[in-house]
């Protein structure tokens, strides 16, 4: 984006006379969150904008005037999107496929693909784009720190057909190789576990308390009650308690993978 808009907006919390501190805790947001968008390296959410605009009295100029964001992604997923850039630590549950930011470019086709109604492909390109875009945090060598716990059958489902589940099975083996990625698979035979309802995700901040996000078909809530956080992390440590160990999972999916026809 450009830093005009960040610009302005230091201006204006300068002259109220607040620090970022000030300006996010007026706000509900982070003070790192603020720094990165007075230094044009993110663009806040609309929500954010409009919570600006109220801490600064500024009426409705910082959302009207939000910078065109070329990002597709869902809007019921907007605000874990912005969260999930500035978490220090990401624990993924997936219980059908792949989590976005481990995806490889064409499963993640096959994944948007599968959507009703069916997307033209100029909009899954797009949206093909963006789930690219944002594993881009992973090209860190330490943050965040990511964990993935995986239902056995997203091993099993063939999303996209045999040579792409092996691309992408392979490229999750060589994340958790290179120590980037912590990969667990919790077994088919468990049979019945807390976290078999929908997706989670839990993520951690430098200098905000945890969050938690949750998500169904066409759904999705970020949740930042201490008490909900708390009760959705303990059923991951549960499920993940149940999980298969780092080097019997990798094998796990190794061997999924060779199934579906990789070969050494």
């Amino acid at each position: 984006m450009s830093n005009t808009y960040g610009d302005w907006l230091r201006a204006q919390r300068e002259a109220a006379g607040l620090t970022q501190q000030e300006l996010a805790d007026s706000a509900i947001m982070t003070r790192s969150h603020i720094a990165h968008i007075e230094a044009g390296r993110r663009i806040p959410s609309k929500a954010d904008a409009r919570r600006l605009d109220k801490a600064l009295n500024t009426g409705n100029v910082l959302s009207s005037f939000l910078p065109s964001d070329d990002s597709a992604v869902a809007d019921y997923f907007e605000a874990a999107w912005h969260l999930e850039q500035q978490a220090t630590m990401i624990r993924e549950f997936a219980l059908s496929y792949i989590p976005g930011i481990l995806q490889t470019e064409r499963y993640a086709r096959a994944v948007l693909s599968a959507d009703f109604p069916p997307r033209s492909e100029e909009e899954c390109d797009r949206l093909v784009v963006t789930r690219l875009e944002r594993s881009r945090i992973l090209t860190d060598p330490v943050t965040p720190v990511v964990w993935a716990l995986l239902d056995e059958a997203v091993l099993r489902r063939p999303i996209g057909g045999a040579d792409v589940m092996s691309e992408q099975l392979m490229h999750l083996v060589q994340l958790s190789e290179s120590r980037r990625v912590r990969a667990h698979v919790l077994p088919c035979r468990l049979g019945a576990h807390p976290l078999m309802q929908s997706m989670l995700t839990l993520m951690w901040f430098e200098d905000q308390p945890p969050v938690a996000y949750s998500e169904g078909l066409s759904i999705g809530k970020v949740h930042d009650s201490p008490a909900m956080v708390d009760r959705l992390r303990g059923a991951y440590d549960l499920a993940m308690s149940d999980a298969l160990p780092l080097t019997e999972s990798l094998a796990l999916i190794t061997a999924t993978a060779k199934g579906y026809g990789h070969h050494d």
